[in-house]
Order: C-alpha cells, then sequence, then structure tokens
C-alpha cells in the first residue's frame, strides 16, 4: 500500500475547495443551531438557492455575476423569511420539520419538468462562472508542496473559499461578542427570560436565521463555481447531517468549530477511502467482504462509529468547552 498517496488524497480533501465549502456552509448553520438554538435541518436549501440564484442569472438570463451573487443572496433571505415568517413564534421542532420538508420540495420543484426551461430540470446548467476563472491571477500549471498539488483553476477556488471562511468567522466573532450577539446566546439559554428582560426574542432569531441563510447561500455559490455546475440531486438532505457532523467534530458555538470539523471530515473521509480501495486492490481485505463498490458505505460507517466514541467520550467536540455545554444544559 502506498501510504503517501493515501496521506496526499486526504491532505488534497481536508484542505481542498470542498472543505472550504463545507466549512462556510457549516459557520452559518452554527449561528442557527451553535449560538441561537435554531433547529434547521434545512441549510442546504439554502445552499440550493445561492447556487441556483448565480446559474439561472448567469446561464439562463445572460446576466453578470455580481448580479448572480446578488440574486443568490436574495433568494435565500427570501426563504428564510418564507420558513421563519409562519414557525419562529412556535416550538423548535416546527422550525426542524418546516425547514427539512423545504430542502426536499426545492429540490424536487428545480429538478421537474415545470421549471426546465430555466433550472434545466433533472440536468442543472454547467459553465456560468467564466467570468470568475478570468479573474484567476495564477498561471496555468499545478502547484503545491511536497506531494499535494492542485491546479491553478482549483487553488483559486481554495483562495476564495477560505478567504470568505476567514471574513465570515471574523464577522462572526465580531458579532457573537456584540450586544446583539449577547442577545442570542441568551435566547440560546433560555427564551423565556430573555423576553423577560424585553427582548424581541422573534426578531433576534428572525435576525439569525436571514443572516445564517446568507452564508449558507454563499457557500452554495462557492460550490456551484468550483464544479462549474449546479444539479438539484446535489442538494438532497445529507448534505445537511454532514453539516451537523462538523459541528459535532469540532464543536457548535465556536467560531473556528466548523472550521475544524470541515478539514477533519473531509481528510478522515478521503482518507478511509483511499486506504480502503488500496486494501482491496492490494488483497488485505478480500473483495468477498468489501467490493469496491461499497467502499463509500464502510467509510460512512466507520466514520460514524468514530462520532459515537467522540459524543460518548467528548461530547462538546474537539473545540468546545465541557463547563459551557453542562451550563447551557446541552
Amino acid at each position: 500500500m502506498d501510504f503517501s498517496a493515501i496521506v496526499t488524497d486526504a491532505l488534497r480533501s481536508g484542505i481542498g475547495p470542498i472543505a472550504a465549502v463545507y466549512a462556510l456552509a457549516a459557520m452559518g448553520l452554527n449561528l442557527h443551531f451553535g449560538y441561537t438554538g435554531l433547529l434547521n435541518f434545512g441549510q442546504v436549501g439554502f445552499m440550493l438557492v445561492g447556487g441556483y440564484g448565480l446559474a439561472i442569472t448567469v446561464s439562463t438570463y445572460d446576466g453578470p455575476m455580481w448580479l448572480g451573487v446578488l440574486g443568490g443572496i436574495a433568494c435565500a433571505i427570501v426563504l428564510a423569511l418564507l420558513l421563519g415568517l409562519p414557525t419562529l413564534r412556535l416550538r423548535a421542532d416546527y422550525l426542524a420539520i418546516t425547514t427539512i420538508a423545504a430542502g426536499e420540495t426545492l429540490r424536487l420543484f428545480y429538478r421537474s419538468n415545470w421549471a426546465e426551461p430555466v433550472t434545466g430540470g433533472v440536468f442543472g446548467l454547467q459553465r456560468f462562472a467564466n467570468d470568475f476563472y478570468a479573474l484567476n491571477p495564477i498561471e496555468p500549471g499545478t502547484y503545491g508542496v511536497w506531494l499535494v498539488r492542485f491546479s491553478s483553476r482549483d487553488l483559486w477556488v481554495m483562495i476564495v473559499g477560505w478567504a470568505l471562511v476567514l471574513v465570515v468567522g471574523g464577522l462572526l466573532a465580531l458579532l457573537i461578542h456584540s450586544p446583539w450577539g449577547r442577545v442570542i446566546r441568551s435566547i440560546r439559554e433560555d427564551e423565556v427570560a430573555a423576553r423577560s428582560l424585553g427582548k424581541n426574542v422573534y426578531a433576534y432569531k428572525m435576525q439569525s436565521l436571514v443572516l445564517g441563510g446568507v452564508i449558507g447561500a454563499v457557500a452554495g455559490m462557492v460550490q456551484a463555481i468550483q464544479v462549474q455546475s449546479v444539479n438539484p440531486d446535489n442538494y438532497d438532505p445529507g448534505v445537511t447531517f454532514f453539516l451537523y457532523t462538523l459541528l459535532v467534530l469540532g464543536g457548535a458555538g465556536r467560531i473556528l468549530g466548523p472550521v475544524v470539523g470541515a478539514i477533519l471530515f473531509w481528510f478522515v473521509l478521503s482518507f478511509l477511502d483511499s486506504a480502503l480501495r488500496q486494501a482491496i486492490d492490494a488483497e488485505y481485505i478480500s473483495p468477498d467482504l468489501i467490493s469496491t463498490s461499497e467502499v463509500g458505505a464502510v467509510r460512512f460507517a466507520l466514520v460514524g462509529v468514530a462520532l459515537i466514541l467522540l459524543v460518548a467520550f467528548r461530547p462538546q467536540g474537539i473545540l468546545g468547552s465541557r463547563k459551557e455545554m453542562l451550563l447551557s444544559g446541552r
């Protein structure tokens, strides 16, 4: 087995564009769940409307890319308002049910024959990010350190993606440590107490839902740009649960929790995938026990076991505080 290739694949995934996308989307979910206590099970819906808002503006209507970015953000704001207005005055589980249903409804709507002239239906939309790559200052070629190398296109997306993670993380840190952030944390700890102090809990929840949704939409746009494609089947509900996995790994209610969780999640997932495939090819693992087609399912099962152990021995996550977890009752 070539362990250098296994580690290289894992490092490429752990710091690559997809890790930046998931870190960004999980930061928005962390604002919802980790700081405000909102059970949003449809963060993938915000990623979908962000990616499609960009793609439809540029590909279907031949608009400029900057207008597509604004369109994706506007779609996320509208979606947050549609979800939040009827549910945020009710119990937390109503928002959870509504968001997971909305995410799946949007996916089915965007892939429907009725929407195909605009969304491309089941085939989606392709090649709409040429203006973004035209701004790439990096000369064509491959760049990296040791065996971890990226093409100039992937490196450009990585730079922009991780720069957005840095900017969003800085803005969230300022917000969380501001009076506004102290209010939303108090809502997470005891909503009744926050309301008794005269705080408009409904308004603060709505602001958090909108802001976290916009961050998710930006992540969806980065993902769409990276693959130069949007397809409704890439936005299934499982994506949201991957994002919750990142929060469990890194620690909810921590600015860097989603970032550490995204890097670790994709590193481990790619490491297991590459290691299992090489072990099967080298006949260290019998194909009768695990076939190549089953590697994907097995790696997720192994990650699930690792999560169970983590929750058992460190339920607050890698960066989480046990003291804060006990005080919050989580």
